[in-house]
């Protein structure tokens, strides 16, 4: 995953894109190229989705019961695996969401202390 600029390229935390995807599903089943559209979209276009990154976390969430797939037809009429989140997958969106805003909550105190007026 990468963001549209090489000199703005964001480097994600391990899982995160784990993370992005699970909260894309939580919206209802979707093939990986809607996925993948869905957090550009929602990113508003700074996170891009390689396929190179998509698919070996989707398979990763599959094999830990937390995304399960099914053969399906797209919207443009061609064959496409959808993928959905289970109900492990769920409840594994509530855990890690709450780190997420643990870690991000850290890092927050860390770059912006309080009482540190005007540092960037």
């Amino acid at each position: 995953m990468s963001t549209k600029g090489e000199e703005d390229r964001v480097e994600l935390l391990q899982g995160t894109l784990d993370l992005l995807i699970l909260r894309t599903l939580l919206f209802g089943p979707e093939h990986g190229h809607a996925i993948a559209k869905a957090i550009e979209r929602n990113s508003d276009d700074v996170l891009q989705v390689e396929q190179g990154s998509l698919y070996p976390a989707l398979h990763r969430l599959i094999k830990r019961g937390w995304v399960a797939v099914q053969e399906g037809v797209s919207e443009n009429n061609r064959k496409a695996k959808f993928y959905r989140l289970t109900a492990r997958g769920r409840k594994q969106l509530r855990v890690e969401t709450t780190k997420w805003d643990k870690l991000a909550g850290a890092i927050g105190r860390i770059l912006r202390p309080a009482g540190e007026e005007g540092v960037p």
